[in-house]
């Protein structure tokens, strides 16, 4: 019950960013704002590849930046979000 009204927390989160352009999404974008120090917060399907996975671990742990693993395959993120595709990673810029 917990995790189900964390994930529910979670995804309005996401969609609230969405709403306010303070979200990211993709792989390459989230990578290079990461890189940049730009983003607060990082979202990440169930089915996201293990070497995008160790980039964005490795650069979230450099600029000290909280990876949410989400329990939704990337078709179903992208259909929460809206958006015609599929959707691995979101990263949540910094107020």
């Amino acid at each position: 019950m917990a995790k189900t009204k964390e994930a529910d927390k979670n995804i309005e989160e996401i969609k609230k960013s969405i709403e306010q352009k303070k979200a990211v999404l993709g792989t390459a974008v989230t990578i290079k704002n990461l890189r940049r120090g730009t983003l607060a917060k990082i979202f990440v399907s169930v089915n996201v590849p293990d070497s995008v996975r160790k980039d964005i671990d490795y650069y979230a742990k450099l600029n000290k930046v909280k990876v949410v693993s989400l329990n939704y395959p990337n078709d179903e993120l992208g259909t929460m979000c809206k958006k015609p595709f599929f959707i691995s990673v979101i990263g949540l810029m910094k107020a």
